[in-house]
């Protein structure tokens, strides 16, 4: 998970760097910054760094994997990779109930958009509890 981490700590960093360079770049060749890239330039770094501070916090947790090692072969990492739940319809619904609040966002539905929430959140809820309640409970 080291690697995954020190990748999307790379990109993060990127992404600030050209974020500052991009708007002092617009503020002195324009009128002013333009606030759309600057914005989405400083959030696709924070997204980054997100999921990099994410994959650093799991690497303390998990065991050395053969990605770590710079002399693995392809061979160490044969084996189970871990369990992958073979008939869960939650996934669907999940995008279903996003497919809808994004028509509703889109459209400027608002109603209709914070009404589907609680239907996302149930169906994430679905999903995370499933081998919890129910017949494979263990």
């Amino acid at each position: 998970m080291k690697v995954e981490a020190r990748i999307f700590e790379v990109i993060a960093l990127f992404f600030f760097v050209v974020g500052v360079v991009y708007t002092i770049a617009t503020f002195y060749y324009r009128t002013g910054v333009e606030w759309a890239g600057a914005t989405a330039m400083f959030f696709s770094g924070g997204l980054a760094l997100l999921a990099g501070t994410y994959f650093r916090f799991v690497a303390r947790r998990v065991e050395i994997r053969p990605e770590d090692f710079d002399d693995a072969e392809i061979e160490d990492g044969a084996g189970e990779l871990g369990f992958f739940s073979p008939h869960s319809y939650w996934p669907i619904l999940i995008a279903g109930a996003a497919a809808l609040f994004a028509i509703g966002f889109a459209s400027a539905n608002w109603w209709f958009a914070v009404g589907v929430v609680p239907i996302i959140v149930a169906c994430v809820a679905g999903l995370v509890f499933e081998y919890h309640v129910g017949p494979e409970k263990h």
